[in-house]
């Protein structure tokens, strides 16, 4: 008898702390801030475990102020932190952001540059703990942060592949993070060739392959090794490929955006979670685009995503 997997979704990354601007306007001159947590992986793990996914967490912060509001708030999420790194020589990572009331990109600033999570590496994640887990989900973040992170990135990718679980892998660019343009697509491709399910922006398609049109963005992706891709597609919605089908789903309608920070984290819980409850795909692009479109009307990264009730209604 096949045991029960430890967890359903393991995954890592830094979580930071949020300094997020109470009023519109210009980062400079914001005066009055609110406390959240942010970080892409966060996020995800966070989106899964209001709809009851069980979540293998890895992470370090620091042995801080914000480092220990990081772990409560985690665990309040329902997220085991028994993972998660206290790392008594370097800090927590932190970022502060704008607020937009025209539905524009904010402004985000970060600091993070020597941060606990940096020193993530192979050590921090066994192979045993990720075959323990049905799913393995990353983002091109944590392998921009270090070389020990990214390297860790390939140790899980390969571990889960060798278990026979399935892998999600979202490009989640940050070129300030890469030493150059060709660096970052260079390890983001060779990441994303890997996965099973690769999710890239559109932009971040044209930035990784060259080309802005959904079908040749996959066909990029299948043809180095992923066994599917979705093409977010903003308020169009999304394209999905594989080797012998497409597909595309119209967006969910918006009347208004509060904070388009999160949306494609809050679209990978939709499809991870849908796909993992057995839904087909076009019922997981559905749920992705729902998700995405509910996080982009409220001011956090994480407070639009929806518990299993409200997802359900």
């Amino acid at each position: 008898m096949t045991p029960a997997p430890a967890a359903d979704v393991v995954t890592f990354g830094e979580s930071m702390a949020l300094f997020a601007a109470d009023t519109p306007g210009a980062l400079a001159g914001a005066a009055h801030f609110t406390r959240r947590l942010a970080g892409a992986d966060s996020n995800v793990a966070i989106g899964l475990a209001r709809l009851g996914l069980r979540i293998d967490w890895t992470s370090r912060v620091g042995d801080d102020a914000f480092g220990h509001f990081i772990v409560d708030a985690l665990g309040a999420e329902g997220i085991d932190c028994e993972h998660l790194i206290v790392d008594r020589q370097r800090p927590t990572g932190l970022q502060f952001k704008s607020r937009s009331d025209n539905g524009s990109d904010p402004e985000t600033v970060y600091f993070r540059h020597g941060s606990a999570a940096t020193a993530l590496s192979p050590d921090d994640l066994s192979a045993a703990r990720i075959a323990a887990c049905r799913h393995l989900h990353l983002t091109g973040i944590t392998a921009a942060i270090s070389p020990s992170a990214h390297a860790l990135c390939h140790h899980a990718v390969d571990a889960m592949r060798a278990a026979g679980g399935t892998v999600s892998f979202d490009p989640n660019l940050r070129p300030a993070l890469w030493p150059s343009a060709r660096a970052m697509r260079d390890a983001i491709n060779a990441l994303a060739a890997k996965a099973d399910w690769v999710l890239p922006g559109i932009d971040e398609g044209q930035s990784l392959t060259g080309s802005r049109e959904p079908g040749a963005i996959a066909d990029f992706y299948l043809a180095a090794g992923a066994a599917e891709v979705v093409v977010k597609l903003g308020a169009a919605g999304a394209y999905w490929q594989s080797p012998h089908t497409r597909l595309t789903v119209a967006g969910q309608p918006v009347e208004q955006v509060v904070d388009t920070v999160g949306a494609g984290d809050g679209f990978a819980v939709g499809f991870i979670s849908a796909r993992l409850d057995g839904c087909s795909v076009a019922a997981a692009l559905a749920r992705a685009n729902a998700i995405g479109a509910r996080v982009i009307q409220y001011p956090g990264d994480s407070d639009g995503l929806p518990r299993r009730d409200q997802l359900e209604r």
